[in-house]
């Protein structure tokens, strides 16, 4: 039997003869042969339902083929429906269902009010609910909720499934690394490829870096996998993957309860398959190139799985440059006789990219010897004041806020619930409820968003009072700097902003910046 759905109009904001732009959203989250014919029938099914409607102009389909629900980030289309909605080209939102909209309570719910503050409606069609009438939020609160917990059930059916694969060693890679293709889900080796990782080994066992292997790759004019230039990262993911031993080792990353990847680090088992394929270097090679690998980290002082310096030499990573925002590198300069010069990296690949030149360590370290002395020699005019002026006035006054704002906050949230009773008693129309609830819930939302930036503030002003009067106690006490001390400098310069070759300027942890002028010495 045929089910007819009626779907209300919306009459909030348009009179009887203005048409409505109507568009629909659908979504699967595999991207299989059943899963796509799905999404073509949904398709079909709105676009004849929409142009059906005379009182409806069809605005276009948005659809997101083999992405999952959980979260609206990973879905281009519906960020660019609520981007067309928001640029007022869109009225009303057909989906076929809660599930197909969002698994995520919150999101979903956001996604809606979001829509309602600028009259835009959506309507669910398996559960006949339209956002228009907003009694139906609570409905769409539970049943989205429910939508959530099914993804979270499938998601654990899922991880349950992967695994018993895993421990039974039946787990088909997907995605095989560069130098194998699939054949009958199995990793076989790719010849052209094959003699590539072996040339990258052979590099790599040569002491050359994973920059310098990659620089030369693309000079040749060869590409990754995915069609893209060698990076120093994607050199040494390849020269540290088992892979290439005939090895292979499962479940290197993990997903959380808030579908959120992470690397793991032992929170999960792993499971290590050997000669699960043919190898492509020798387990020797592969050893000997993991020790050169740790051997050159400890060299350059950067830490293995991460691209963060160690704390080798107290400038690295703290110098930015002001045109570009790039950060600098430490380099080793000779014009006949050799010396450290910090060059911001844009420049090195790029000269017509950011025209900043290096500067000399040496002249960086006076530089903050000279801002440092500056400090203790002045404390008392300006660190003193500073202290004063963090520790007192304005973070009064932000609890004094935050207090208004709460109230304010509550008052708001009484006038919802009033407005809700009346609308239940019938003692109010649906349209001016619409009208009233979202003008409270856009002023709920300015008042949140003014309460957690004074929230920030703060904080902020916390953690910079605390640093100004460290910084005070040590100016106090200390004497003046003879030469550069590279612990003092870490502890109380967040980072150096290169703002030309003859001036920089330090900013404090405390949140002062300081400039001086790089005088040659």
């Amino acid at each position: 039997m045929k089910k007819v759905t009626m779907i209300p109009a919306n009459t909030a904001t348009r009179s009887s003869d203005t048409k409505l732009c109507v568009a629909a959203y659908c979504r699967v989250s595999t991207d299989s042969d059943k899963q796509m014919e799905s999404l073509d029938a949904q398709k079909d099914h709105y676009e004849a339902l929409i142009k059906a409607n005379p009182q409806w102009v069809f605005k276009g389909l948005y659809f997101d083929e083999g992405i999952t629900g959980t979260k609206k980030e990973k879905r281009p289309e519906l960020r660019r429906l609520i981007f067309d909605c928001e640029n007022q080209e869109i009225d009303l939102v057909l989906t076929k269902s809660i599930s197909r909209f969002a698994r995520n309570t919150a999101d979903c719910l956001g996604m809606v009010r979001r829509l309602l503050s600028i009259n835009v409606f959506v309507y669910f069609e398996e559960e006949d609910i339209n956002t228009g009438s907003m009694e139906s939020e609570l409905m769409l609160s539970i049943l989205s909720g429910v939508a959530e917990a099914e993804s979270a059930s499938i998601s654990e059916n899922g991880k349950w499934s992967v695994q018993r694969r895993f421990q039974n060693g039946s787990y088909k890679i997907a995605t095989p690394p560069y130098g194998y293709d699939n054949s009958d889900k199995k990793l076989v080796v790719n010849a052209m490829q094959a003699e590539m990782v072996r040339s990258i080994f052979t590099s790599v066992l040569a002491g050359e870096g994973c920059q310098h292997i990659a620089d030369e790759l693309n000079r040749r004019g060869l590409l990754t996998k995915r069609n893209r230039p060698w990076t120093a990262s994607t050199i040494r993911w390849i020269a540290r993957n088992e892979a290439y031993t005939g090895d292979i080792i499962l479940q290197k990353t993990y997903t959380d309860e808030a579908f959120l990847r992470h690397v793991n680090t032992g929170e999960r088992h792993k499971y290590w398959i050997r000669n699960h394929h043919d190898a492509i270097v020798s387990r020797e090679d592969f050893e000997i190139a993991q020790r050169v690998i740790a051997h050159r980290g400890e060299v350059l002082g950067i830490e293995q799985n991460t691209e963060k310096y160690l704390c080798r030499y107290p400038f690295s990573g703290k110098i930015i440059c002001a045109e570009c925002g790039s950060t600098f590198k430490r380099r080793v300069h000779s014009n006949g006789q050799k010396y450290i010069a910090w060059c911001c990296k844009t420049h090195i690949q790029s000269s017509g990219q950011c025209t900043m030149k290096f500067i000399r360590e040496a002249d960086l370290q006076h530089a903050f010897c000279t801002m440092l002395n500056k400090l203790i020699f002045g404390h008392n005019e300006i660190l003193k004041p500073l202290v004063e002026g963090l520790r007192g006035v304005k973070i009064r006054n932000s609890h004094t806020a935050i207090k208004e704002l709460d109230a304010k906050l509550k008052d708001n949230m009484e006038k919802q619930k009033a407005l809700v009773s009346l609308l239940a008693k019938k003692y109010l129309e649906p349209d001016v409820f619409n009208q009233s609830n979202n003008e409270l819930l856009q002023e709920a939302e300015r008042l949140q968003a003014q309460k957690e930036l004074l929230l920030n503030q703060i904080d902020n002003g916390s953690n910079n009072a605390t640093e100004a009067t460290l910084l005070l106690r040590y100016a106090m006490k200390a004497a003046m700097l003879k030469s550069f001390d590279g612990e003092i400098f870490n502890r109380y310069v967040n980072r150096v902003v290169v703002l030309s070759r003859d001036e920089v300027g330090f900013q404090l942890n405390c949140g002062l910046t300081l400039r001086e002028r790089l005088d040659s010495i």
